[in-house]
């Protein structure tokens, strides 16, 4: 029947009906009150190019993958992937460079399973402009550290592994008051670290399911459908922030008294941080992020830590407050039952 049209037509293949918009005509839609304002005529025109030239794909497309810096990463690694060992490597990168580090999860996780390597056992240290979704589902054992910046979707779906994002050394703006990764950073993230020197952008750590992350400022939505892990902001907070947070915990720096306002109550409480275990965790992760990041503003909460705790809020899911509560009294009710 194709055929058959094309021979109506005066063509004999597909190919050579390819490009011959003048074939095609709008439907009459002059009787509807929207559609009769619907003007195809720009998206029908047939450009002017010299006589010859394809209207189609002629030629393969080059293939860009080949060329990206996880191919060098992964040869760099394959003694540790075949003989488990300590590595360490640097790295120039730029923003060219997407899923830095897939690549290598991929080979790790088909060879090792979930369980992956024992942490750090890849180390790998680059310096520049990261593209986007750097560390993208990255699996236990590798740590990626740049000194530099990333675009958006640093550590999407993060699977137990590493990220550490710091400015160069040698900038002059103030970390803590500037961005260095974009948005959605560690979405539907189910396990591992992050640590990040600077600000964040929107829709951080949304979906969240099990990853530990420390940042020093985030844009609007923040922690939205959280489900699991901790994170911790050391600055401002956009609006909406625990929007459908349902589980994990927050803990925000909130030293301006604002962060109230910025939050959204309908799923979560808002509660001072006294508790020996939230306690706990917050020094640890805070100390970690000094460590790995060198960050100022971590350095000042460390060194006056007792005050510094007063001005942090933690945000705890209802549901799940109430899910541990009742289970604490279960288990305090069989512990007096049972002597």
């Amino acid at each position: 029947e194709v055929r058959e049209l094309l021979g109506a037509m005066g063509f004999r293949t597909l190919d050579e009906v390819v490009g011959h918009t003048e074939l095609l005509s709008q439907v009459d839609l002059s009787w509807h009150w929207k559609a009769k304002h619907l003007d195809l005529s720009m998206l029908l025109a047939r450009p002017k190019v010299p006589h010859g030239s394809p209207v189609r794909c002629v030629e393969r497309q080059p293939d860009i993958l080949a060329e990206q810096i996880d191919w060098e990463v992964v040869r760099l690694a394959k003694d540790t992937v075949d003989h488990p060992r300590r590595m360490q490597k640097s790295l120039p990168i730029s923003n060219r460079n997407r899923t830095t580090g897939t690549l290598l999860s991929y080979f790790i996780t088909d060879k090792f399973g979930e369980a992956g390597l024992r942490e750090d056992t890849i180390d790998l240290r680059f310096t520049g402009t990261a593209g986007q979704s750097f560390g993208a589902f990255l699996t236990r054992g590798i740590t990626l550290q740049l000194r530099g910046i990333a675009n958006d979707y640093v550590g999407k779906g993060l699977s137990g592994g590493k990220l550490i994002v710091a400015p160069d050394p040698e900038s002059t703006y103030v970390a803590e008051e500037n961005s260095v990764v974009g948005n959605v950073a560690l979405y539907g993230a189910t396990g591992g670290e992050a640590f990040f020197r600077g600000r964040g952008g929107e829709r951080f750590a949304v979906r969240n399911s099990g990853a530990k992350a420390v940042v020093e400022g985030i844009g609007d939505h923040g922690c939205e459908y959280m489900t699991g892990g901790v994170v911790v902001v050391l600055g401002p907070t956009g609006r909406n922030f625990a929007a459908g947070m349902s589980g994990g915990f927050a803990y925000v720096y909130d030293t301006d008294g604002t962060f109230r306002e910025n939050c959204n109550p309908e799923m979560v409480d808002l509660l001072p941080v006294k508790e020996y275990k939230d306690v706990g965790m917050l020094s640890n992760l805070i100390n970690r992020h000094v460590l790995y990041t060198a960050s100022t503003i971590g350095q000042s909460i460390v060194d006056d830590f007792e005050a510094a705790l007063e001005k942090f809020v933690k945000v705890f899911p209802k549901d799940y407050r109430r899910v541990l509560e009742q289970t604490r009294a279960v288990q305090r009710q069989w512990e007096l039952v049972n002597g």
